[in-house]
């Protein structure tokens, strides 16, 4: 394919830079573009997947027909089978009308599943069945339907990583992975990212009718040797800023510095998390071992009133044993419980008198004093989501990968604890 043919295509798409990475992106989309094969984006999020996915719409037989582009992340994994594949009236609570989903819509035209690695396994099944016979069922349906859709599929995270892990079916990823298309992230692109800074300052200079901003030589030498972890999208935002904030439109490197977050204006190596849960091993670990701790008290407590029913164990002696068992439990103007040897029985009785309703009612506390050790849980949730979304102002994806869940389990989480986002 000629240069002069992949400038067209840039033209044609607002693609800007010159990048060899690039290049070739563009060259395996517009060649696999007049086919009917399935293409797999892959690629950091903000790095301009989509783009590739117009151009393989745009320059294909189907050009005519209906584009839809769908984040997968963003549905609710309970509604998502309904959105992709419509469902009948009645087949479940709140569906008062059928409705058809965005396979029967699109019919001749072709889909665009962002971020395919967040789809729930259920729906992947259903997926592939539309890959490989164009069938479909709608839901609380039997019926099944034929769809003529081109699928073209993005993801930022390793998909193959997805599927060792079990979260991502292998037959699906070969399906999808016919034609690969590998997105370059920004800093892998050289004086690509100057490029970009220009052409964004234009367009904010027109749109706010003030004079584009520019930078001095050493503040492009900052901005090449920026990591840019949000790609373009990041690049957009902070020529945004400055070109409403700033009032002198020649731009310094400390100046420009201002903008860009501290821990990433660098070129060091840094850790990839992609593919890979991160977790926060502090607060992770307390959790586990409180939980661990409860299982383990609630087996003994089992094993303990278990002997204690059996009229050939001692009392005193088993409570000496399990001792460390009531060393937390703590009840407000009560005395503390020692095992008291009587010649007439071996009840748990307490240095001083007391009846047997005292005792059958403290026995009755215990169940209370789980569920506050449990409702603590929940609060230790809630502390840890609030400080994630505080440490990435409100970015529910980084708040996820900093809290070891997917984006959507946090979301669920938000609901249940009635989260609101600042």
């Amino acid at each position: 394919m000629q240069n002069s043919e992949i400038q067209g295509v840039k033209q044609r798409f607002g693609i800007i830079g010159n990048a060899p990475q690039l290049n070739h992106a563009i060259q395996v989309a517009v060649q696999v573009a007049p086919t009917d094969m399935t293409v797999l984006i892959t690629g950091e999020s903000g790095s301009g997947k989509e783009s590739f996915s117009k151009i393989i719409h745009h320059l294909s037989p189907r050009k005519h027909g209906q584009f839809i582009a769908i984040n997968c992340g963003a549905i609710p994994e309970g509604t998502i089978d309904s959105e992709l594949f419509g469902h009948e009236k009645g087949s479940f609570t709140g569906a008062q009308e059928a409705r058809k989903g965005y396979f029967e819509v699109t019919n001749g035209g072709t889909i665009f599943l962002d971020e395919i690695g967040e789809m729930p396994l259920g729906t992947q099944a259903r997926l592939l069945r539309v890959l490989e016979n164009g069938e479909f069922i709608k839901v609380g349906s039997s019926k099944v339907q034929k769809t003529d859709v081109r699928v073209v599929a993005a993801t930022n995270v390793n998909l193959y990583d997805a599927v060792r892990e079990g979260k991502f079916r292998e037959d699906l990823y070969y399906r999808l992975n016919t034609v690969p298309i590998s997105v370059p992230p920004l800093r892998d692109r050289g004086d690509d990212i100057y490029l970009l800074f220009r052409k964004f300052a234009s367009d904010y200079a027109e749109k706010y009718r003030v004079k584009a901003i520019t930078l001095t030589p050493d503040a492009v030498a900052a901005l090449l040797k920026f990591r840019f972890p949000g790609n373009i999208r990041q690049l957009k935002n902070i020529v945004e800023q400055i070109s409403v904030l700033e009032y002198d439109r020649e731009i310094s490197a400390d100046k420009l510095r201002s903008y860009l977050p501290i821990e990433q204006n660098t070129l060091l190596p840094v850790l990839s998390s992609q593919g890979k849960t991160t977790e926060s091993p502090l607060e992770r670990d307390l959790l586990y071992k409180v939980l661990f701790d409860m299982k383990k008290d609630m087996a003994d407590l089992k094993k303990l009133v278990f002997n204690l029913l059996d009229p050939q164990h001692s009392e005193d002696e088993l409570l000496r044993q399990n001792r460390h068992l009531f060393e937390n439990i703590g009840y407000p103007d009560r005395v503390a419980y020692t095992p008291h040897e009587s010649k007439t029985d071996n009840y748990l009785l307490p240095v001083e008198e007391e009846t047997v309703e005292d005792y059958e009612e403290k026995v009755e506390d215990i169940p209370h004093e789980t569920e506050e050790e449990t409702l603590s849980l929940e609060m230790k949730e809630k502390e840890m989501i609030l400080k994630a979304l505080k440490k990435h102002h409100n970015k529910r994806k980084y708040a996820a990968q900093d809290l070891g869940i997917s984006e959507r389990t946090l979301y669920r989480k938000l609901k249940q604890y009635d989260i609101e986002e600042q």
